[in-house]
């Protein structure tokens, strides 16, 4: 039963990390159709900002780890929404009106310029980070085994709760989140009305990549070690979330990302570390095959 315990502790950080990316596909995707294959990509600047932010404040004195996290989270997550920015402004405004294959090449195209511009500018080693949060409660103890909470875990929880908290009230009780939706059921009606649709998509874009910077963020403080090629395989876990939570959805996504925390917590725990992937992906294929419309979306209706 503790270790049990502590496997849902250890699931529910991952997933967190993974429903913050998986919230940024599944915006993209209900407002204009697109998978933006490049948003792990955008995950893992957001992940270099941070240690380059932690580093320079360390430089200038400030240690005193609360305030630190503080300026480090709006430093990343303003930087990294230009980044969002500029990606839909370059690579995806152009190709809004193109066969869908055109701006999926494009994605994968981005993805793979941005690994190796991350690369090239920062190196392709890894780069560590000492660990700024340490403690934790001690949940139960028995023969030997303790389960705890960390105080990092414990962080991670409430900053993803928070952040959860306020875009989901920006979306459903802001003017914001009312173009949002509309340009989501009808893009030309909704520029009719007077919506600045272009404007709209790219702060969608904009508020994907401040919650990827997050994920960034709480990903190198939890892991403490970070490379240019750490957005690849966590933005197709956070892709794989958005879809088996239903893509559209964000209270999906997030749910998505805490099941794929847990399957990989609680495989590689009782069984094999090495086909953690294998049983995500395999629960997303099950999950798909009865309900395709992943568990909290809806089905499309085609307007004729």
């Amino acid at each position: 039963m503790e270790y049990f315990v502590q496997q849902l502790i250890n699931g529910l950080t991952l997933g967190a990390i993974y429903g913050l990316i998986a919230i940024g596909y599944t915006m993209v995707y209900g407002i204009i159709g697109m998978i933006n294959f490049a948003h792990g990509e955008v995950f893992m600047i957001g992940a270099f900002i941070s240690l380059i932010c932690v580093m320079v404040l360390g430089m200038f004195g400030l240690t005193w780890v609360p305030l630190a996290l503080l300026v480090t989270l709006i430093v990343t997550m303003a930087l990294t929404a230009v980044y969002g920015w500029t990606l839909e402004r370059i690579a995806y405004r152009p190709l809004r009106g193109s066969p869908r294959l055109a701006a999926l090449i494009t994605a994968i195209g981005m993805s793979i310029f941005l690994q190796n511009y991350v690369q090239l500018l920062q190196g392709a080693r890894v780069k560590p980070l000492q660990p700024l949060i340490s403690g934790g409660f001690e949940i139960m103890r028995r023969e030997g085994f303790v389960v705890s909470l960390s105080y990092l875990q414990l962080f991670i929880w409430i900053l993803t709760l928070v952040l959860m908290t306020i875009f989901t009230l920006i979306i459903t009780r802001t003017a914001l989140g009312r173009a949002q939706r509309a340009c989501e059921q009808d893009m030309g009606m909704a520029s009719l009305l007077g919506i600045n649709v272009d404007r709209t998509i790219s702060l969608t874009f904009v508020m994907g990549a401040a919650l990827a910077a997050v994920a960034g963020l709480i990903f190198l403080i939890n892991y403490g070690v970070i490379d240019f090629y750490i957005g690849f395989l966590a933005g197709i876990k956070a892709f794989t979330a958005a879809v088996l939570g239903g893509i559209g959805s964000l209270p999906g996504a997030m749910l998505g990302g805490l099941l794929i925390g847990l399957i990989e917590a609680f495989w590689s725990g009782y069984f094999t570390v090495e086909y953690k992937d294998v049983a995500s992906f395999s629960i997303l294929v099950l999950v798909l095959i009865f309900r395709p419309t992943g568990l909290l979306g809806k089905p499309d209706i085609e307007k004729v």
